[in-house]
């Protein structure tokens, strides 16, 4: 078996099995679930994919041809960025007609960050993307990689009719299928790392999968869309008692900004100083867009509930509904990038492009 070097010499495919069955791609982009044990020094190394049946032999009892794409240099889930997303995306679009599903390795620090930002660049979707990853290297005796792994590519390969069950982008982790952009990691010493607070799980795996079929997304029947430009210049801005007026001033006055998501309390409440509220007002005059969203794990922001709403939605204030915070920003970064207009940006920022959000 031959492995091919992608002309940027940065990820490598190798092929493993031919069936009548499933075709699925395995990117693997970085992650602990793609660590071993040096035994000579005892640190963790990224493993040559090109003997991951050696690590994880239950692949070779999976029908389906499986594919692995790996980057020669892994990144770090905390060294993330938007252009691993757009690399990312552009292996998927590449590679499209060639597979029945894609799953993605990815480290959990920011895994929803990506998932989220994946589900808004692959417009019009109707095949799986299913991000994966584990709390454990895969090398390690107790590792919840190589279930992880096996279920991740038994749901990026189901089928119902002949069409892909899950057409959409979404994580597997520790038993549960969540929606991607819904999806935000809770703990970092359980393997049940995820959870999805304003959205149901779309599958649990236990004997069987049962899939949510209700709350699935429907394929879509257009051509697949991939958007690539980002625009980086925004920030977050999380409130909490006694924030300083200068604090405010000092994170507004950052060059180039364009866009705040500004994290409240409660269903979108914030302070009510005259000196506040000017400042984001100021800030609006200016061309940036602030968007709304709760601190609070579960629930949403309706501005205007409370008095100490009423005057954000005002002046301008985009009211998020319920948003995680990976999806608000990670969506504002592609609405920045294709539209100028206040009012637009406005109104796709709470449209509902992929269910990321509350649907009126």
């Amino acid at each position: 078996m031959k492995s091919l070097r992608e002309k940027n010499n940065k990820s490598i495919l190798k092929k493993y099995k031919k069936v009548n069955k499933s075709k699925i791609l395995i990117i693997y982009t970085g992650g602990t679930i793609g660590m071993i044990t040096d035994y000579e020094s005892g640190s963790l190394k990224p493993f040559d994919f090109n003997h991951i049946e050696q690590e994880v032999p239950e692949l070779k009892k999976i029908p389906y041809q499986l594919d692995t794409l790996f980057f020669k240099n892994p990144i770090d889930s905390s060294n993330m960025n938007h252009e691993i997303w757009v690399k990312t995306a552009r292996l998927i679009e590449e590679r499209y007609n060639d597979y029945d599903g894609f799953v993605i390795l990815h480290g959990s620090d920011t895994m929803a960050y990506s998932a989220s930002a994946l589900s808004f660049m692959l417009q019009n979707l109707d095949k799986p993307v299913i991000f994966t990853g584990s709390q454990l290297p895969i090398g390690v005796i107790r590792t919840d990689g190589k279930e992880n792994l096996v279920t991740a590519i038994e749901i990026a390969g189901a089928k119902k009719n002949g069409k892909p069950i899950v057409p959409e982008v979404a994580i597997y982790f520790e038993y549960k299928l969540y929606r991607g952009n819904r999806t935000t990691k809770l703990n970092a010493e359980h393997f049940e790392a995820f959870t999805s607070f304003n959205y149901p799980i779309l599958a649990n795996a236990g004997i069987n999968i049962d899939y949510n079929y209700s709350k699935i997304l429907r394929p879509s029947s257009a051509p697949l869309k991939v958007h690539y430009n980002f625009d980086i210049n925004v920030g977050i801005l999380t409130l909490f008692p006694g924030i300083s007026k200068k604090y405010i001033e000092h994170f507004f006055a950052m060059p180039e900004l364009k866009g705040v998501v500004l994290q409240t309390f409660g269903s979108g409440n914030a302070p009510t100083e005259r000196w506040f509220i000017s400042i984001l007002k100021e800030a609006i005059s200016k061309g940036i867009t602030i968007l709304n969203i709760t601190q609070c794990k579960k629930g949403e922001v309706i501005q205007g509930r409370y008095e100490t709403s009423k005057e954000l939605a005002k002046i301008g204030i985009i009211g998020g509904k319920d948003l995680t915070l990976e999806s608000a920003i990670t969506k504002m970064m592609m609405i920045l990038a294709e539209y100028s207009s206040p009012e637009t940006i406005a109104k796709e920022l709470v449209k509902s492009y992929c269910g990321e959000i509350k649907e009126e």
